[in-house]
């Protein structure tokens, strides 16, 4: 007989408050994929595994929080879970940058097969520092890194993801730079929080999480969405990025954002029209440009009367630093 693969727990870094505990994981067996993977015919593998995943379903699991609070959870049809608790002074269990630290655990009796090293999985969720001037809200693909998002039926995107290691995938130039700039602010120290949100399902959760710790960008919640959804979207339904954006402005509503995104897709529909949503929050809205000059023109008129909310089309990241640090953004 086969040998089982062992249980895993994967944590999504996540966001909350003093008082709300807010998180998100999937609770799946270990595929055990090397995210450094090369060779065409491994990193195809890995891909399978990715998303060909066995999912622990409808199981128990433990949170357990540095000052000992217990939070419990079950797993979803897909192995996913969620926790979405009022807990009080959550602020004084989070590190210097804001960053709360806690275990996850199995708590089903009925579990019997081995679980890789020990039942304790680490998660963290940012809880953002008061010293906080503004937050970052900023997409993935196309955005940070190069993913032929504006491709004919996004051939690139799938290639990409496919048959390249997170670890050779190329950061679009000087963009670690400027969010390490806006993450410190104007003091240099101010721990501005930053967000990545992505069209991308979670299944892709880990390689993204590699490509921003291999490529230093500042830590920050990634906030994708279930596989299983991409082709549910019904009319009328809004993006899941949108939500996502909504639900960090609802969260954090005294603090100013900027949103960062790209010329290619939809982000800029989008931007307006959470700056019209909240116009007191969104402090200014980057979009870079992509190599589609459809997309540009189209994206370009959007914004030629557009005077509510400051706008930058980024044609490079030092561009973007100078006017983050003529409107007073970064030192």
């Amino acid at each position: 007989m086969f040998k089982k693969d062992p249980l895993q727990i994967i944590t999504f870094q996540s966001y909350g408050t003093d008082t709300h505990f807010y998180m998100r994981g999937r609770a799946l067996e270990d595929e055990t994929i090397n995210l450094e993977q090369k060779g065409l015919f491994g990193l195809f593998i890995n891909s399978w595994k990715r998303f060909e995943t066995d999912e622990i379903k409808h199981t128990e699991l433990k949170i357990t929080l540095p000052n000992g609070t217990v939070l419990k959870t079950v797993t979803d049809d897909h192995g996913y879970f969620k926790i979405d608790e009022q807990v009080q002074d959550l602020g004084a269990l989070t590190n210097d940058e804001g960053w709360l630290h806690f275990e996850v655990a199995y708590d089903d009796a009925n579990i019997k097969r081995s679980i890789q090293n020990s039942n304790r999985f680490p998660g963290k969720l940012l809880i953002p520092s008061s010293q906080a001037n503004f937050g970052v809200i900023s997409d993935i693909d196309d955005t940070i890194i190069h993913t032929g998002v504006v491709s004919t039926l996004k051939w690139k995107v799938l290639l990409n993801s496919i048959f390249k290691n997170a670890a050779s995938r190329i950061p679009l130039e000087g963009a670690a730079d400027f969010y390490h700039k806006l993450h410190r602010g104007t003091s240099g120290k101010d721990a501005n929080p930053i967000f990545y949100v992505s069209h991308s399902p979670w299944n892709l959760y880990r390689y993204l999480d590699f490509f921003l710790k291999q490529h230093t960008f500042p830590k920050g919640p990634i906030l994708l969405r279930s596989f299983k959804d991409i082709f549910k979207k019904k009319s009328g339904d809004q993006p899941q990025k949108h939500i996502e954006i909504v639900n960090i402005l609802n969260t954090y509503s005294k603090l100013k954002f900027i949103l960062i995104g790209d010329s290619g897709e939809h982000d800029a529909d989008i931007y307006i029209e959470i700056a019209q949503m909240f116009p007191d929050q969104v402090a200014a809205i980057y979009l870079r440009s992509v190599k589609h000059k459809k997309k540009m023109l189209r994206v370009k008129g959007l914004f030629e009367n557009y005077t509510q909310t400051p706008v930058l089309l980024v044609e490079s990241s030092t561009q973007a630093i100078e006017h983050a640090r003529h409107n007073g953004f970064i030192k």
